[in-house]
């Protein structure tokens, strides 16, 4: 009788715990502050003077931010990359994305010395990104964030390297698409 007395009491006693540990999980969960788009824009331009442009833009890039410690993750799909040529929009997705292989891009990193309670207009973010199968570390990328009515505004501009992402052009377009690849993103998260 004893034995199952003791039995009971530490079974609550485990009980309570268990409730207790879930209870601060869930509060540290949710005090987590994420800032969230679908909806945000990349683009990009590798043009060269005297030749057609080479420049698309994608509205659909899904990013998240969260406050408390500055992390940030972001997801284009390649595909919906949009050019003014239709031609030359088929052959990024065929011959140089290979967007039927590698559908995605994404980049995960952390912005440094973050701090939402007192934010500032430019920080630098350092991550992994990840396109057509390669991921590549990006360090020290200037952002600028905004607060705008209570939502986070994030915009930024940058270069890439075809090459650092084993993007291979022919060398009959070689001259007519530049080096490097400007890069620009902007994004209005929302409050979750």
């Amino acid at each position: 009788m004893a034995s199952g007395w003791a039995f009971r009491k530490l079974k609550n006693k485990l009980m309570k715990t268990l409730l207790y540990f879930f209870i601060l999980l869930g509060a540290s969960t949710f005090a987590q502050q994420k800032y969230l788009t679908k909806t945000g824009q990349i683009s990009f331009e590798a043009s060269v003077p005297s030749f057609e442009e080479v420049a698309a833009k994608n509205n659909s890039v899904t990013a998240i931010l969260n406050t408390e410690n500055g992390e940030f993750a972001a997801l284009v799909l390649v595909k919906a990359f949009r050019f003014k040529n239709a031609l030359m929009e088929e052959h990024f997705n065929e011959n140089y994305a290979e967007s039927h292989l590698y559908p995605k891009a994404t980049f995960k990193g952390k912005i440094k010395d973050f701090d939402f309670k007192q934010l500032k207009d430019t920080y630098k973010i350092s991550g992994e990104l990840t396109f057509h199968g390669v991921t590549k570390p990006i360090n020290n990328v200037t952002i600028k964030l905004k607060n705008t009515d209570g939502n986070i505004t994030l915009s930024s501009s940058f270069k890439l390297l075809p090459s650092d992402y084993n993007i291979k052009i022919p060398s009959i377009v070689k001259s007519k698409i530049s080096d490097e690849v400007v890069t620009t993103i902007e994004l209005l998260l929302v409050k979750q």
